[in-house]
């Protein structure tokens, strides 16, 4: 195949802007504020689960608090009446011992259950404490992740625009770039490999290996016209002065 040199080194000119292109997009795709983003994610969700933690204590709590104060309510109920049988003339030596211990079991069991509650609110009080903190927390890390989404959202918009801009003028150049060489060098990239590489100090600039001196030989005897290709990644090989044949 036999393209003007001039044309050929068009190819250089889209390889560059392709480069540049998969720079860009590798740079869009693995923005530091997602990671940022995503770690905060999930900073937000442990907050949350500690929150939701504390409001099944605080229900569990709340509960039990509710079941003790019924109990304590109850049993200031039966001492009262017990405390006016007592207060009350004409009873039996027997039913009055039995009266005034049954009034000292109830005082005493009503003591434990109000430590016991006194505890309870102990426990309600820190449980609320760390219900406070967990939500806080999430409030915090929401306005950070505005402000981490704000910043990633300006990054992304950049790079959006640089895309465009080179997708532009890859447009451009493409449109001046001979056929058959796009032809070769869209092969090449579709499936995976480089398209054009500069060769220089007997290196292939696609995939950077040196090559030896038969096929440096050979590259010298083609004429100024005459398309060549790397032997080892297929690319197409532009010569300039630069390549030193």
């Amino acid at each position: 195949m036999k393209v003007e040199a001039a044309r050929q080194r068009i190819m250089l000119e889209v390889a560059e802007v392709d480069g540049d292109l998969a720079r860009v997009r590798h740079q869009r795709a693995n923005l530091p504020e997602d990671r940022e983003l995503a770690e905060i994610a999930e900073r937000i969700s442990a907050a949350r689960d500690d929150a939701t933690r504390a409001d099944i204590a605080a229900e569990d709590l709340d509960r039990e608090a509710g079941r003790l104060d019924s109990e304590i309510n109850g049993m200031r109920t039966r001492e009262e009446h017990d405390s006016e049988l007592l207060n009350r003339s004409g009873m039996a030596p027997k039913a009055l011992s039995e009266l005034q211990h049954e009034l000292a079991g109830l005082q005493r069991r009503r003591s434990i259950a109000e430590d016991e509650m006194i505890d309870l609110m102990e426990q309600q009080e820190a449980v609320a404490a760390e219900r406070d903190r967990a939500q806080a927390t999430v409030t915090s890390l929401e306005e950070e992740s505005q402000g981490v989404r704000a910043r990633r959202d300006a990054a992304a918009a950049d790079l959006d625009e640089k895309t465009a801009d080179l997708q532009q003028r890859r447009g451009a150049i493409v449109a001046d770039a001979p056929g058959e060489l796009l032809a070769v060098y869209d092969r090449q990239i579709s499936h995976g490999k480089p398209g054009a590489g500069l060769l220089r100090q007997r290196r292939c600039g696609a995939c950077r290996m040196e090559l030896d001196r038969g096929t440096l030989s050979q590259l010298a005897t083609l004429d100024e016209d005459d398309v060549a290709r790397c032997e080892e990644c297929g690319a197409l090989l532009i010569r300039t002065h630069e390549s030193g044949l």
